[in-house]
């Protein structure tokens, strides 16, 4: 049997894939297993991954880190719940993770993190803040911020957030991270939104690692809600890669998944709250 060289779990995500008393709820979490440790990637929106995680036969308690994509209520309404749980680890993310997030679609509404940073710091949560990339462990890697380079990712024009003053003005969400893992077939990249593009969050991995294959994509994506031109850029790049591995969810959108389930054949997957994905020695 082929050495298991990484392992991802989806603990909370907007549906539900196996009937086993699983919740779903509007957000990401995802447990990330490799070389004997654990980082727990998000935390959903309002703390399912707990139950979730227990039907599923995952330990929390044993979590080495807890990685944070963005500062946004869907992927860190769930950190309270796991903090009481856990208690005391490090909690990895950009310095803006806290700033004064709202979508303005309709009028301003708050979709920050629900939570004030010394109420988590008082559960447990050590703070990295981190603006550039962080190796974890061999070839576990935190993005760090994104580099805006290609001209069709321009970002969600319904996002704004306040700056020092008070005032709106558009979200670059610059906290916007992802995790980079390298596995015998290249690199396996995890999304939390994808905010700051997946051409960019794809290049950067590249730039950081030194590994330029691609094996693999899983998390949000942000193409769902993207223009059409953004969309069909993307998805041409994402031919270009011959991907063998790719699982997006979250706020891609389920048209768009059909999409890629069209395009990309048995190496799409769906990735509800329950599924698991384990790459090998063989990948």
């Amino acid at each position: 049997m082929p050495n298991t060289v990484l392992e991802i779990t989806v603990l909370s995500e907007n549906t539900v894939g196996a009937p086993l008393g699983l919740a779903g709820e509007w957000g990401l979490a995802m447990l990330v297993e490799t070389a004997g440790k654990k980082f727990l990637f998000d935390t959903g929106e309002r703390g399912a991954l707990l139950e979730n995680a227990a039907a599923l036969g995952v330990g929390l308690k044993s979590v080495d880190a807890l990685v944070m994509s963005h500062g946004h209520y869907d992927h860190s309404g769930g950190m309270q719940a796991f903090l009481r749980l856990r208690g005391r680890l490090p909690v990895y993310a950009h310095p803006d993770f806290f700033t004064f997030h709202y979508d303005n679609r309709d009028k301003p509404r708050y979709i920050g993190v629900p939570f004030c940073k010394e109420a988590l710091t008082s559960l447990g949560a050590d703070f990295i803040l981190t603006h550039g990339p962080r190796e974890l462990i061999p070839g576990v890697w935190i993005s760090g911020e994104i580099p805006r380079k290609t001209d069709f990712e321009k970002g969600d024009s319904s996002l704004i957030c306040l700056d020092n003053n008070g005032n709106q003005v558009p979200d670059a969400l610059h906290d916007d991270m992802s995790l980079y893992c390298v596995v015998p077939g290249g690199l396996v990249i995890i999304l939390g939104c994808a905010h700051a593009g997946l051409v960019n969050i794809i290049e950067h991995a590249r730039e950081v690692t030194g590994v330029s294959k691609v094996y693999g994509i899983i998390g949000g994506t942000h193409l769902g809600p993207a223009p059409v031109s953004q969309q069909e850029a993307t998805i041409k790049f994402l031919q270009s890669l011959e991907l063998q591995f790719i699982a997006p969810n979250h706020c891609t959108g389920q048209p768009m998944m059909a999409r890629l389930a069209g395009i990309f054949g048995s190496r799409f997957h769906f990735a509800p709250a329950g599924a698991k994905f384990i790459f090998s020695t063989n990948d």
